[in-house]
């Protein structure tokens, strides 16, 4: 059994952002492997996200990102359980971060399900066409299409997105993160861009 040391708990610490406990529950959980208890911390955190998930969030707050001398702007409103969490200075550097992510990506929506029907259906259309072209099978296609559309929400979903400042990570495993770690449901509930010259 190797023997778990406070360097260890500190680096594992640095990279999660969980607490000092979590961090060395996880280390004993998988033999002092610093990769394996990343992945095992995750997991809880997408487990954490998925008991908080009922919860009602009325508290929050509104963050900005102004960028390029005042060309192009995002405000996010991300929701929380409390206010005492609306305050805290991890959840605010995180709604903070969301909003300089959604200035360098400008994703389409929050989720697929927020994307209108229409745009769906138009990608559907040209990578119909596109597969068609190839000239294979029919249930090759189909699977053809399905790839490129989970690709294309992959690219324009806020939260399939890969995160700009950890392409590790995707924005939810982000805020999966800062639940586990908050201790309290969040959510990013809308967002707005402006680029100067763009309707």
């Amino acid at each position: 059994m190797t023997t778990i040391n406070a360097t260890m708990v500190k680096q594992l610490r640095e990279k999660t952002g969980a607490g000092m406990m979590d961090c060395k529950q996880a280390l004993v959980e998988c033999d002092a492997d610093i990769d394996k208890a990343v992945d095992f911390l995750r997991k809880k955190g997408l487990a954490t996200a998925r008991k908080r998930a009922g919860r009602a969030m009325s508290e929050g707050t509104i963050q900005s990102y102004i960028h390029m001398g005042g060309k192009l702007g995002v405000l996010v409103e991300v929701n929380c359980e409390t206010d005492f969490v609306a305050k805290n200075e991890d959840f605010v550097n995180f709604a903070k971060n969301i909003a300089m992510h959604v200035a360098a990506t400008n994703p389409l929506s929050i989720q697929a399900e927020d994307l209108p029907e229409e745009i769906i259906k138009r990608e559907k259309d040209i990578y119909q066409s596109q597969a068609l072209e190839t000239g294979k099978p029919e249930n090759v296609i189909a699977k053809i299409v399905d790839g490129k559309l989970k690709k294309f929400f992959t690219e324009n979903c806020l939260l399939k997105q890969a995160y700009v400042r950890d392409p590790d990570l995707t924005i939810e495993d982000l805020l999966n993160e800062m639940i586990a770690k908050i201790g309290e449901n969040i959510t990013i509930r809308r967002f707005v861009r402006f680029q100067i010259g763009e309707s």
